[in-house]
C-alpha cells in the first residue's frame, strides 16, 4: 500500500480533492491529508477525514502523533506528494522554497515525487510570475497537471481550472509505480 499525502490549498476546486481522496482510498492507498488554513474555509477536515479514515493535518505546530514533528513524520513515509489544487500563491511558495505552514513545510522536507494541479483565475494564471514558478517547479522535477480551459468560479471563461480528479489519479499511477520500483 502506498502512502499519498494530498494537499488541499484555498480554491473553490478544493470540492475535487475530495473526489480525489475517494479515488486514491478505492485504489487502496493510505492517503494522508494536509489541508492549508484558507483551504479549511472551502471544505472542512471532516470531510476528508471521513473519505481518507485519517487524521487530516492543518497546522504546523499541530501535536504530533509521535515524538518526531508532524511535518516530518509525513514528510519521510511519503510515497507521493499530491497537492490539488495548488493555489498561485502556494506554487510560488514552493518555487521559492518557502515553508510557512504545515503543506509546504512537508513539500520541502519530502523526498517523495511531487505532482501538481493548479488552480486559479485566467489572469493569475497567465501571470508571468506563475509561468516561471510552473517552469521552476517542473524543472526540478514536480510533475504538472495541466490546468482546463473553461468556466471559472469568478464569472469569467479561460485557462485556470484545475483538471478533473480522475485525471490527476491518472497522473499519480506513473510516479507510483516508478516509486515502488525505486523501493
Amino acid at each position: 500500500m502506498s502512502t499519498v499525502l494530498l494537499g488541499v490549498t484555498g480554491s473553490i476546486a478544493a470540492y475535487k480533492a475530495c473526489e480525489l481522496t475517494r479515488l486514491f482510498v478505492k485504489g487502496g492507498h493510505d492517503v494522508h491529508v494536509l489541508l492549508t488554513d484558507a483551504a479549511t474555509r472551502f471544505v472542512a477536515p471532516l470531510t476528508f477525514r471521513t473519505l481518507s479514515r485519517n487524521p487530516v493535518a492543518t497546522g504546523l505546530f499541530d501535536d504530533p502523533d509521535e515524538w518526531v514533528p508532524g511535518h516530518i513524520s509525513l514528510a519521510e513515509r511519503a510515497d507521493l506528494l499530491v497537492i490539488a489544487p495548488c493555489t498561485a500563491n502556494v506554487l510560488a511558495k514552493l518555487a521559492c522554497g518557502l515553508a510557512d505552514d504545515l503543506l509546504t513545510a512537508t513539500a520541502l522536507a519530502t523526498r517523495a515525487p511531487l505532482l501538481l494541479a493548479p488552480a486559479m483565475n485566467t489572469g493569475m494564471w497567465q501571470n508571468p510570475a506563475t509561468q516561471a514558478n510552473l517552469a521552476t517547479l517542473s524543472a526540478r522535477g514536480a510533475t504538472l497537471v495541466d490546468a482546463g480551459d473553461g468556466d471559472l468560479a469568478c464569472g469569467t471563461t479561460g485557462k485556470g481550472r484545475m483538471a478533473e480528479a480522475a485525471a490527476v489519479y491518472a497522473a499519480s499511477l506513473p510516479l507510483l509505480a516508478r516509486k515502488a520500483r525505486e523501493g
